[in-house]
């Protein structure tokens, strides 16, 4: 009953979602940086940072010999962008007697974070994650599920980031952002719809009706190494393995996201049904938020979900793993 419970309001929430976006300003979940550039002045843009000193740092470019714009220092925002900083994606929490870290901040949380950073409601919001690595789009996924269970407002991620903006040219500014405290508030509860917990996972391998997604590198999927936050060697028993290395190119110096049918097929070569309810996870849950955001948002799986607490909270736990070969320490 739970489980066709859930169904039905993911259902009812994706269909909310596609009467929002009928009605805004965004063309989808991924907008170009030639979008974004037209119509700054529709949307609010946030970007999400790891270093809150890169915002007010001059940007520092070099060309090789091959004529070819390369960032050599990293830093400046958009024009009129707010500054989210990853580490408020991320929080303890006592589950169960343990204290599992890495986790999403619970709703009031997010919502006086959202206050101090400058956010308003109903606007349109474009993510713009610092787009050095690919773990710059998991920060903004990370964000993105929780403007997704939070709240109605579109949101969109900008493809190639910042990095991409500064390669390219398009105006940037390093003046500290101006200091706005708003009444955003979380209007919406769809938490329990995007976001996975340990029991959840347990029933999934248990009924094997829910496909598990582990979107670590392969050797730590096999159980070459592990990190150290996470207690065993190996993954889920029955998970499929998607690396998130296989989910993005780099090109012009800028980490881009794929169409969605090659999505698609990545998925599907590798044992997994996009289409299907699916739990993606990783070490901490930061890792497969851009997985998520691929199967839920560009191939509109309305049943993915991603495990906030992931290996690190299902080994804390104790839980089975199942560690294909012997480990390399």
């Amino acid at each position: 009953m739970k489980t066709f419970k859930r169904i039905a309001v993911a259902l009812g929430a994706a269909a909310l979602a596609a009467s929002a976006w009928a009605q805004s300003v965004l063309p989808g979940p991924v907008v170009s940086t030639q979008w974004l550039a037209d119509n700054l002045d529709k949307v609010q843009v946030i970007e999400v940072r790891n270093d809150a000193k890169s915002f007010t740092r001059e940007p520092e470019f070099e060309t090789t010999k091959d004529g070819k714009k390369v960032l050599d220092e990293f830093g400046g925002h958009i024009p009129g962008s707010r500054l989210f900083l990853a580490k408020d994606l991320r929080t303890q929490r006592e589950i169960a007697g343990n204290k599992v870290s890495y986790m999403l901040p619970d709703r009031a949380t997010f919502e006086k974070v959202m206050q101090t950073v400058g956010v308003l409601a109903d606007k349109p919001i474009v993510l713009v994650p610092e787009g050095q690595k690919i773990s710059d789009f998991n920060d903004a996924a990370r964000l993105h599920i929780l403007l997704k269970s939070y709240a109605d407002t579109p949101v969109a991620m900008l493809d190639g980031g910042m990095v991409a903006w500064l390669l390219e040219g398009r105006p940037w500014s390093k003046d500290a952002p101006a200091p706005l405290t708003t009444t955003w508030k979380a209007t919406a509860d769809r938490f329990a719809n995007l976001v996975a917990d340990s029991p959840d996972v347990a029933a999934a391998m248990e009924k094997k009706d829910v496909q598990l997604v582990d979107t670590r590198a392969t050797a730590m999927y096999l159980g070459v190494f592990k990190r150290d936050y996470v207690y065993a060697y190996g993954h889920i028993p029955g998970a499929r393995n998607v690396p998130l290395e296989t989910l993005f190119v780099t090109r012009g110096g800028a980490i881009r996201l794929l169409k969605p049918e090659t999505y698609r097929a990545v998925f599907q070569s590798l044992g997994v049904d996009p289409s299907k309810p699916l739990i993606t996870y990783c070490n901490s849950g930061n890792d497969s938020s851009l997985p998520w955001f691929i199967a839920a948002e560009l191939l509109g799986n309305a049943q993915a979900r991603n495990f906030d607490g992931s290996l690190h909270q299902w080994t804390l736990e104790k839980r089975a793993m199942n560690a294909p070969v012997p480990p390399a320490m």
